[in-house]
C-alpha cells in the first residue's frame, strides 16, 4: 500500500540548522517541494550559519528513539531518511530501531563534515556509519564520505568513483549514489550502483554542472527528496531521474536568494519564483 499512497509520507532524522539551509530544515522543504508530508526527528541541535558550525549539541538516545517510536506508533512511514546522527551511540541505536520497525525505502545520508566547515560527526560515529549502510536501501555519500565508506583514500577522478561505488555496494548489498559535484577533476556525472537479483547495474549520470557557491544543505536536500520520489518510482534510478531537475532548479535558485554572507542555501522552492 505504501507505494500507491497519493501523498507520500516521509520520515526525516537529521540534526538541526538555524540558518534553515541544511539539516532537518532542508529535509522538510526538499520533501514538501516533491509532494511529500515530512516529519522530522531531531538528533543533534547546531550552532551554525552559512559561514561554518560554531557548536553541536547532541539531543540524548533514548530521546531520539522515544520521537521514533511515538512517530512509528502513529503514522504509517512509505520512506525514511537519515541525515546527521553525530555519535557512536546513536548510530547504533538507530540501527537497532530500523531493524525492528523495518521501515520501507530507507536512504542514508552519510553527514560527517558540512560543507561550510565543522565536524558533525565523531570519528567513532564516522567509523559506525559504514555498519548501519547494510541496514539501508540507499546510501548517498559525496567524494570524501566514499572514500571514508570503503575504507579508501578521497578519490580524485570519476573512475576512482566508479570503483568506489561498486565495493562499497558489493561490501554491503545498499544501493550507492556518489555525488561528485566536489570531484577534483571537473567530472559531471552521479554514479548509481544498484542490483535486482543477482544483476549488478552501475550507471554514470550526466548532469550540467551549476557555478554557485550556494550549496550548503545540497547533500540533505537531495537525499530526503529521494527518498521521497522513491515511493511510487520503481527504483532508485527512476527517483534520480526526477530529482535531478529539481535540483538544478535549486542550485540555479539559490544564485538569487541573499540568504546569509558565506556558502547560502539552495531555494528548495525555485518553481513558485520563476
Amino acid at each position: 500500500m505504501a507505494d500507491t499512497v497519493r501523498v507520500p509520507r516521509i520520515l526525516c532524522i537529521a540534526g538541526t540548522d538555524p540558518s534553515g539551509g541544511a539539516g532537518l530544515l532542508a529535509d522538510t522543504k526538499s520533501v514538501t517541494a516533491m509532494g511529500g508530508y515530512a516529519m522530522g526527528v531531531v538528533t543533534a541541535v547546531t550552532v551554525q550559519n552559512t559561514r561554518g558550525v560554531a557548536g553541536v549539541h547532541a539531543v540524548p538516545v533514548d530521546t531520539v528513539i522515544a520521537q521514533l517510536d511515538a512517530v512509528a506508533d502513529d503514522v504509517q512511514i512509505d520512506a525514511v531518511k537519515i541525515g546527521m546522527l553525530g555519535e557512536a551511540s546513536l548510530v547504533e541505536a538507530v540501527g537497532a530501531w530500523l531493524r525492528r520497525r523495518r521501515p520501507p525505502h530507507i536512504v542514508l545520508d552519510p553527514v560527517m563534515v558540512a560543507t561550510t566547515g565543522g565536524r558533525l560527526a565523531s570519528e567513532d560515529a564516522a567509523s559506525m556509519l559504514r555498519d548501519l549502510v547494510p541496514l539501508v536501501d540507499l546510501v548517498t555519500p559525496n567524494v570524501p564520505e566514499l572514500g571514508v565508506l570503503c575504507g579508501s583514500d578521497t578519490a580524485t577522478d570519476i573512475e576512482g568513483i566508479v570503483s568506489q561505488a561498486e565495493l562499497v555496494h558489493e561490501q554491503t548489498g545498499s544501493a550507492v549514489l556518489a555525488t561528485t559535484g566536489d570531484l577534483e577533476d571537473g567530472s559531471a556525472e552521479d554514479v548509481m550502483v544498484e542490483s535486482e537479483a543477482d544483476r549488478r547495474t552501475t550507471l554514470r549520470l550526466p548532469f550540467v554542472r551549476v557555478e554557485t557557491p550556494h550549496t550548503h544543505g545540497t547533500g540533505c536536500s537531495l537525499s530526503s527528496a529521494l527518498a521521497t520520489a522513491r515511493v511510487g518510482a520503481p527504483d532508485w534510478e527512476a527517483a534520480y531521474r526526477r530529482v535531478r531537475p529539481w535540483m538544478d532548479g535549486a542550485l540555479h535558485g539559490g544564485l538569487s536568494l541573499d540568504v546569509g554572507q558565506g556558502a547560502g542555501p539552495l531555494d528548495h522552492t525555485w518553481f513558485l519564483h520563476r
